[in-house]
């Protein structure tokens, strides 16, 4: 994969969180709410470079227009958060091919 989460969330200022140490079902809820088009995957599954947990299905919400993507990201101990960050076509494609 092209794309580390975890590097580009160190590294970069060009993502915002919508909501921060939160529980999941909360979270779940903003992406359903927020984005055009929301995908389901199964836990464990590598979305840019980051395994996602939580509980299932998760959902992973795409802007297209905008290019961007609604991502859950749990830390344990942290909670989870919902990133909002822009995404290629390319890596839009691949999240889809993870839909359950």
């Amino acid at each position: 994969m092209s794309f580390c989460l975890e590097t580009y969330l160190q590294q970069s200022d060009d993502y915002e969180v919508l909501i921060n140490k939160a529980g999941f079902k909360d979270c779940a809820r903003l992406i359903r709410f927020k984005a055009d088009e929301v995908i389901y995957v199964k836990p464990g599954e590598v979305i840019l470079g980051v395994r996602i947990i939580g509980v299932p299905p998760i959902p992973i919400g795409i802007i297209e227009n905008e290019k961007k993507l609604l991502i859950p990201y749990t830390k344990p101990c942290h909670g989870t958060s919902v990133v909002e960050l822009p995404i290629d076509k390319k890596e839009i494609d691949n999240i889809r091919k993870l839909a359950i």
